[in-house]
């Protein structure tokens, strides 16, 4: 970054829109960043200001970067000075005949100062004013998430590595509970001792409880299957660029599993479709019930007085409609849902969807919808090659782009 005059810094302006007032925004906004201004027109910033600036402690009361970045530079309109080394943008602005740069550096977004000690309460009041600002101009920030999830120009968070790791975990933890059930089911524990009423003996089973255990283990592990899945099948259904828009991915997102399965998979495929029923069977019988506050874990919610004696009834529809019928769906073991889950993650990242584990499953990479508008990810979905030279292509990007080495 050389000498820079400040009139000739970059300006990024806002279109008018019809759903939202962006004048009045802007006049709230002003008024209340009060007397934080832009560095004067025509004014320059010194050489070893812009180098030697340090931080203020004041700095990391600030906003979130983005929030401090659109009320600056995208709705009031400040002069910033771009990207250099290490540095994202930097906003000089003014306060009491003070200046003092606003700046996103590697190491995060703060208050910068010649000297910060003495300015340290100035910067103090810049980081008010800003928080002041911020809250004056949410109506707009609402009305940018709005339309930037319109279009293509998002990104989606990637978090499908860790919440496989969630369902792995619990898989193994149940796999080890129910084994120790098992070794241990012919041993008791028998506890004696006196009192006033004579001597007592009690005997446990330790496999009781340890088979307990197990069981739930084994409902939280069929929990987050199913939380990975609904994950999984967004990214793989962008990845096959049938998701091209912000506002695809949260229909999307709010669609019901079986919605998600099948606009991620292909459920002609008879080997698909076995695996798709046989999972919509676990889930009304063992997630749904858990899911939403089940009394017992076959469903039975309520008991009726017969001649027979008590009789079960069971929720038989999807929570809320009202169905109800006798008798019990019968209870699926812990170990066939575990099972089943794990043949149906062999075949979800078998033939044609194998490049798909890499990007998704391996490199934990967002999924750029402008790369899935472009066709750039169903070239890449060719071949596990493919999509391997992609993956390291753009991890070398965000890479640069985290560290800024512009």
């Amino acid at each position: 970054m050389t000498r820079a005059d400040i009139s000739g810094g970059k300006r990024t302006g806002t279109t008018s829109v019809k759903s939202v007032d962006i004048d009045s925004i802007r006049r709230a906004a002003l008024r209340a960043l009060g007397p934080v201004r832009p560095l004067a027109s025509g004014a320059a910033l010194d050489e070893s200001f812009m180098f030697h600036a340090r931080r203020t402690r004041a700095g990391y009361e600030l906003p979130p970067y983005y929030l401090v970045y659109f009320l600056l530079v995208e709705l009031l309109g400040f002069p910033h000075l771009g990207r250099s080394e290490k540095v994202a943008w930097s906003v000089p602005v003014e306060l009491k005949d003070r200046v003092f740069m606003v700046e996103h550096r590697k190491l995060g977004l703060g208050v910068f100062a010649d000297d910060p000690e003495a300015d340290e309460g100035l910067a103090h009041e810049v980081v008010t004013c800003i928080q002041t600002g911020v809250k004056a101009a949410r109506p707009y920030f609402r009305w940018v998430a709005s339309e930037a999830v319109k279009g293509s120009q998002v990104n989606v968070v990637n978090g499908s590595r860790s919440l496989f790791q969630r369902f792995d975990y619990l898989a193994e933890a149940y796999k080890a509970k129910a084994k120790e059930a098992f070794d241990r089911k012919d041993e008791t524990e028998v506890e004696t001792g006196k009192s006033e009423l004579g001597t007592w003996t009690v005997v446990h089973h330790p496999a009781f409880r340890l088979s307990l255990e197990a069981h739930w283990l084994a409902l939280a592990a069929i929990e987050a299957f199913f939380s990975w899945t609904e994950h999984v099948f967004i990214h793989l259904a962008i990845l096959k660029g049938r998701v091209t828009t912000g506002i695809e991915v949260a229909d999307l997102a709010a669609a019901d599993w079986a919605g998600k399965f099948k606009m991620a998979l292909e459920i002609t495929d008879p080997v698909t479709k076995k695996y798709f029923d046989e999972l919509v069977a676990v889930r009304k019988k063992v997630r749904n019930y858990v899911a939403h506050g089940a009394f017992v874990k076959n469903g039975e919610a309520l008991e009726f007085h017969s001649g027979a004696g008590a009789v079960p009834v069971i929720l038989a529809g999807s929570p809320g409609d009202g169905r109800v019928d006798l008798g019990t769906y019968g209870s699926l073991e812990g170990r066939d849902a575990i099972a089943l889950a794990e043949e149906f993650i062999v075949h979800l990242w078998s033939d044609d969807r194998a490049a798909a584990e890499v990007y998704i499953q391996k490199s934990g990479l967002p999924l750029i919808l402008t790369m899935a508008k472009d066709g750039s990810y169903f070239e890449a979905m060719s071949s596990v090659d493919a999509m391997e030279t992609l993956v390291e292509a753009l991890t070398w990007q965000f890479d640069m782009a985290a560290n800024m080495d512009w």
